[in-house]
């Protein structure tokens, strides 16, 4: 524990302290000086930035990028890195994710020049029922999907990542968890957005044991800022993990004690879903914009769908000539978000249960027609915007994210999850597992929202060993073959926003990769009929046309942090975005 405990003072620096702000050395783009007062009033730190040639990192924490680096010093492989921060990550990022939630990652591999999907999301235990979370009166219980042991789905992350580190890794496992091991044991000081949860989930977290010795004092109180958080259960499930690999998670002890608990606490989890757990290989999403190959997630997650069909529809706008944070630029943009926010809500969901049409939403013509409903003069309200039509072929404001590149032509996006703050806010007795609530992404019933908003659709209706739909947005841009960017974020429904924006900035406008992820955001996400804006907005005769276009704007923060790695003329940029604790790590 010394050594956290020496880095105790330049730590809490290290994630409070503002600094000075410069201009980029490249040109700001005409009509984005709002920006540079947004990231002025911004903590910014002097790892968020990262230059190499060798290896790229950006990841959600301090110790999942150090993580990383530890394994690239040790000759291992980006696969190796990658697995080193999704455990590193799980134990630094408890509100976020955890080794009882899932995830998603793209992995494009240099060598054969295939790109992966993987799936390793939670699933609906089979008990599961359509009805779980709806009252006597039929209303849909946001208690009962968002808290507690009904909530929690079967937990895909230890399945995944192991799987996949069979698959592609070089080093051993043991040495690959050792970074994770090594931080849950001794610990590392509390920091503002985990000191948050714990603070918003703090009378839910009294009521649950394990979670109460692990999260909070002897008085029941959120531990404070600066506090060496110690989770010795996690430590040793780690070790486990590290000698045994899945099958101790799912066919051993470590699944016996989530069987013991759930049964105690009347939850729905039995040994046959853990035993029945499969991780899912899926193809990728597919699209170009102007020259750049995009790949993204496929279903169960909506966020590639819509990342591509945001760039679709605006791809022939010529957005750089109208203005980077202008009127037009922003009206646009919004009305494209709310277009694929509509088809989400109609066609969505798991492609294991239900035929998802993704080849017509990416289809470039379908984006030509959507775009001819757009108003360049009004706001459309969310009673004039519907789904589109198309004929269906046969054919997941927490979470974390990172991205990796690497000079042999590897990338990965990767995004993880417990879905809500703290998740379930239940922690599995003797095992430091924080249990996920991704029960809530599923649809409680159709036309009732989720955490984040979302419109609950029959597409996503709860069925056993179903995957509840996702907003996750992990992708990679490629050019010629090449990966240009792999980027992707945390924060519900604005995923699919924060991330198609900073895209289009970096493609569309040239801003720099830092400024491209810093830049303030917007987001539409057609119900509720609300703009949300970035404070402190763009500039003031920007936000009164728009509001005189009819649009209900809202200045406030776009909850997401995006974590992005560039490839450049042979050098690899790592950008990590200064709103939360984030860092990158090039070499």
């Amino acid at each position: 524990m010394k050594k956290h405990i020496l880095l105790l003072p330049c730590l809490l620096l290290f994630i409070q302290c503002s600094v000075p702000v410069k201009k980029a050395d490249a040109p700001v783009p005409q009509g984005a000086e709002a920006y540079i007062l947004a990231k002025a009033e911004r903590a910014e730190h002097k790892s968020a930035e990262a230059v190499g040639t060798h290896y790229a990192v950006s990841t959600q924490g301090i110790f999942a990028t150090q993580a990383a680096k530890k394994i690239f010093a040790q000759k291992g492989n980006i696969i190796d890195a990658a697995v080193a921060v999704s455990f590193a990550i799980a134990v630094e990022r408890p509100h976020s994710t955890g080794l009882g939630g899932g995830g998603f990652m793209l992995f494009h591999e240099g060598k054969t020049k295939k790109t992966y999907a993987i799936d390793f999301r939670e699933r609906a235990p089979l008990l599961a029922t359509e009805k779980m979370f709806l009252k006597a009166d039929g209303t849909a219980d946001s208690n009962l999907s968002q808290n507690g042991i009904m909530s929690a789905g079967v937990p895909g992350m230890v399945a995944g990542l192991i799987e996949i580190h069979k698959r592609f890794g070089k080093l051993p496992l043991s040495k690959v968890i050792a970074p994770a091991i090594d931080l849950a044991e001794n610990g590392f000081p509390v920091y503002p957005n985990l000191k948050n949860a714990l603070d918003n989930k703090q009378e839910l977290l009294k009521k649950d044991p394990a979670a109460r010795e692990i999260f909070l004092d002897n008085k029941e109180k959120a531990w404070p800022m600066g506090h060496i958080l110690v989770q010795k259960d996690l430590a040793k499930t780690l070790r486990k993990i590290a000698k045994n690999g899945k099958k101790i998670f799912y066919n051993g002890e470590i699944g016996d004690a989530f069987v013991k608990f759930f049964a105690d606490q009347k939850g729905l989890l039995s040994k046959k879903d853990l035993l029945g757990y499969q991780v899912k290989w899926r193809e990728p999403v597919k699209g170009n914009y102007k020259g750049f190959e995009i790949y993204s997630m496929p279903p169960p997650s909506s966020g590639g769908i819509h990342v591509v069909q945001f760039l679709n529809q605006l791809e022939n706008d010529n957005l750089k000539e109208k203005g980077l944070l202008s009127t037009t630029s922003i009206n646009l943009a919004a009305q494209s978000l709310q277009a694929a926010f509509a088809d989400r809500a109609e066609y969505l969901g798991d492609p294991d249960f239900v035929n998802v049409p993704t080849k017509g939403l990416t289809d470039k013509e379908y984006a030509a027609r959507r775009r001819k409903e757009f108003s360049e003069t009004t706001a459309r309200p969310s009673t004039a915007v519907g789904h589109g039509f198309v004929v269906p072929p046969h054919e997941s404001t927490q979470t974390t994210h990172f991205s990796l590149m690497d000079d042999q032509g590897n990338a990965i996006a990767s995004t993880q999850t417990i879905n809500g703050q703290m998740g379930a806010s239940m922690v599995v007795p003797g095992t430091g597992i924080v249990l996920n609530n991704e029960m809530d992404d599923f649809s409680a019933k159709p036309g009732a929202s989720n955490l984040f908003g979302a419109i609950g659709t029959n597409a996503n209706a709860i069925v056993p060993k179903k995957t509840p739909l996702s907003s996750m947005s992990p992708t990679i841009v490629m050019k010629d073959g090449i990966p240009k960017l792999a980027i992707g974020a945390p924060g519900g429904t604005r995923i699919i926003s924060c991330v198609a924006q900073s895209i289009l900035n970096y493609i569309e406008f040239n801003v720099p990769l830092y400024e491209s992820i810093t830049m303030i955001r917007y987001h539409h996400q057609w119900l509720p009929d609300v703009l949300d804006i970035d404070p402190p907005g763009p500039r003031p005769e920007v936000l009164r046309d728009l509001e005189r276009m009819g649009y209900k704007v809202q200045i406030r923060e776009v909850p997401c942090s995006v974590m992005a790695v560039a490839h450049e003329d042979k050098i690899l940029k790592g950008a990590a975005d200064p709103r939360d604790i984030g860092t990158s790590v090039a070499n």
